[in-house]
């Protein structure tokens, strides 16, 4: 049928758009702008690109529309779309018809680690012979795009169920559109699906912890009894969640020395040893060896999340360890997870989406293990609805204790009251009485200049946002004299949307 996507440029309005094509659909999308790479890849894609919202855009009348979650209730093409009775859907609602109602969905869920927790799950799934679907939110380097349609495969023998082809997603908490409130994840109805951490964030959408873990608990919940949950055991209030609402069987892990809060993890990884190629780690199932192997990404939660996805493809999918283990030595990452965007002057420039406290705390400490020795300089962009309050203003003051120096951008939302503020300045002070340098810049520019003056052969720099960051990454490899692989950095905002 002919769909229309209103907000295709997206992130995940732009790969689902992509998938619906390759569905073999003739598929539109209407938006404000089309910058690369987004605009580009629509158009390599077969997208028909409409600029703007207008609601000559539905005539002659598509099949369905899909309005993204970007969209309020005024925009031209939504209004028109329900006043005229089109057929209309949300991103959760396209997905559960067109692809997840016939593939069984791995769901990848929780604060932290879902983008690539979700692609190395697809990669392992591909080692092991399962050629799965996926949609993820950001783009795996094993993989050419960030969604593929599923192969039918037919059904696959597991521990105590049959399943039909995989299909791995990244299961969003965020809500789904204006005219649907509720989160993501809830529409995906996994089958399989991983927990990896819960820590009270998106707080627009989620004003209290309360609020937050209930959405989670109705994930859980909806897993089937022929299901399996893949939970975090040394998170908490993943303990907390998942044994008050799961029914279906649970397969907790952990890392080895970690406080488990009363539950015994199945799957345990023991840390060898840590080189710039990865991380070596002893590998055990209920008490059993399953041999050593390596992951590239550096950091233990990188290395947390390679154990979730491990344990969900081979407990959840039925694939072989050896086929897994290979994968995972084979898993290059994702981009703006640790991106080495290029190596000026002998300079290492990294970009990565960290934004909340923890995240942030937990990439500096991977990227000092991959680096020992360099000094460590963050430039740290506070731009989700999140990240921009005072909800974490203590958190952040503990979060770059790996760090040499500590530049903060502006706020990236300037609709906030001023009580409601991050306050950037106060947290630069904290910061320089623990030790590292920090300051509060007053531009993109000033922080570009101000590393070009400071950075030195040797030192590693990190920029932290998870939006564009006004093009401080093409700024900063410029002034610094670009030596260089190319830098191709996705427009990923605060959600899939």
């Amino acid at each position: 049928m002919h769909i229309h996507v209103v907000a295709v440029a997206g992130t995940g309005m732009g790969a689902l758009a992509g998938l619906l094509q390759e569905l073999g659909h003739d598929v539109s999308g209407s938006d404000v702008a089309f910058d690369p790479p987004m605009g580009p890849a629509l158009e390599s894609w077969g997208i028909r690109l409409l600029p703007g919202f207008d609601p000559a855009h539905l005539e002659p009348a598509p099949g369905l529309v899909v309005i993204g979650n970007v969209c309020r209730r005024d925009n031209p093409e939504a209004v028109a779309a329900f006043t005229r009775g089109l057929p209309t859907t949300h991103i959760a609602g396209a997905l559960q018809d067109f692809v997840l109602s016939k593939t069984s969905p791995l769901v990848v869920a929780g604060t932290h680690g879902k983008t690539t927790t979700s692609a190395m799950a697809a990669w392992l799934l591909e080692c092991a012979g399962r050629s799965p679907g996926f949609l993820i939110g950001g783009l795996p380097k094993n993989f050419a795009r960030s969604f593929r349609a599923p192969r039918a495969l037919g059904s696959l023998p597991t521990q105590g169920a049959l399943r039909r082809a995989p299909f791995v997603i990244e299961g969003d908490e965020y809500d789904t559109a204006f005219f649907e409130k509720t989160a993501k994840f809830l529409h995906y109805r996994a089958e399989v699906a991983i927990v990896t951490s819960i820590e009270h964030d998106h707080v627009d959408i989620y004003p209290t912890l309360d609020g937050y873990l209930d959405a989670f608990a109705k994930f859980v919940a909806g897993i089937p009894e022929s299901g399996l949950v893949v939970a975090c055991a040394s998170d908490p209030l993943v303990v907390q969640v998942v044994k008050s609402s799961a029914r279906a069987p649970i397969a907790w892990y952990a890392l080895e020395g970690e406080e488990t809060h009363g539950v015994p993890p199945h799957w345990l990884a023991a840390p060898a040893e840590h080189t710039l190629e990865g991380t070596t780690f002893d590998l055990y199932a209920g008490g059993m060896s399953l041999g050593r192997h390596a992951v590239r990404a550096p950091g233990r939660h990188n290395l947390k999340n390679a154990l979730a996805a491990f344990a969900a493809c081979a407990q959840g999918f039925g694939a072989k360890v050896a086929d897994l283990g290979r994968g995972l030595a084979e898993f290059g990452g994702v981009r703006r997870r640790q991106d080495l965007l290029g190596t000026p002057r002998g300079i290492s420039v990294y970009d990565d989406f960290a934004h909340h406290p923890t995240a942030v705390r937990e990439t500096l400490a991977a990227l000092a293990q991959k680096h020992p020795g360099s000094r460590l300089l963050v430039v740290f962009e506070p731009r989700s609805a999140t990240a921009c309050r005072r909800l974490h203003q203590d958190e952040y003051e503990k979060s770059f204790d790996q760090a040499h120096t500590v530049l903060f951008a502006p706020l990236g939302r300037d609709n906030l009251p001023e009580s409601e503020r991050l306050d950037t300045a106060h947290l630069a002070r904290v910061i320089s009485a623990r030790g590292p340098k920090a300051e509060a810049a007053p531009s993109i520019p000033s922080i570009v200049q101000t590393l070009v003056e400071r950075a030195r052969p040797g030192d590693v720099i990190a920029l932290l946002s998870n939006g564009a960051f006004g093009g401080i990454h093409e700024k900063l490899l410029t002034a610094l004299g670009r030596d260089a692989r190319p830098t191709n950095v996705e427009p990923n905002p605060d959600t899939m949307a």
